[in-house]
């Protein structure tokens, strides 16, 4: 599962997004990439809401201190996924909607301030379920030993 997580995150942000925006001009990138975000959210949040569901059927342990840290990453998670699914996501796809193309709208312009702040903030919680998949991961490994 936290392979599927951490592999799909990282092959989308890391590798398949900058190729499309280095592949295609800025609009096309954005509209390709647009079309691509309900998909990658969904799966994110899907894998979070299996992940949880597994870590209670499966945790050997529940007196064991990896266990609290472990639950806590994966309500973390799947707060996150439903926050960028379900608000976040949305409201970004609602202003792109405003904005006609990002090649000719001055950076300046409020809509597009808007977008880039609530384009930052998906961006950081991104890295924050990665990092946070990783945690899971690493906690994981380390209670095997």
């Amino acid at each position: 599962m936290l392979a599927l997580w951490i592999g799909g995150m990282a092959l989308f942000t890391f590798i398949i997004t900058p190729v499309i925006f280095n592949s295609y001009s800025r609009d096309m990138a954005g509209d390709i990439v647009g079309r691509l975000f309900p998909g990658y959210f969904l799966y994110n949040l899907v894998l979070a809401l299996l992940a949880l569901i597994l870590f209670f059927i499966l945790w050997p342990d529940i007196a064991h201190k990896g266990f609290r840290l472990s639950l806590y990453c994966l309500v973390i998670a799947v707060s996150i996924n439903i926050f960028v699914c379900f608000s976040l996501h949305p409201q970004i796809k609602a202003i792109k909607k405003e904005i006609h193309s990002f090649e000719t709208v001055p950076n300046d312009d409020p809509l597009r301030l808007k977008f880039r702040r609530l384009h930052g903030i998906s961006a950081a919680l991104n890295l924050l379920l990665l990092a946070d998949g990783v945690t899971l991961l690493v906690i994981g490994t380390l209670i095997k030993k």
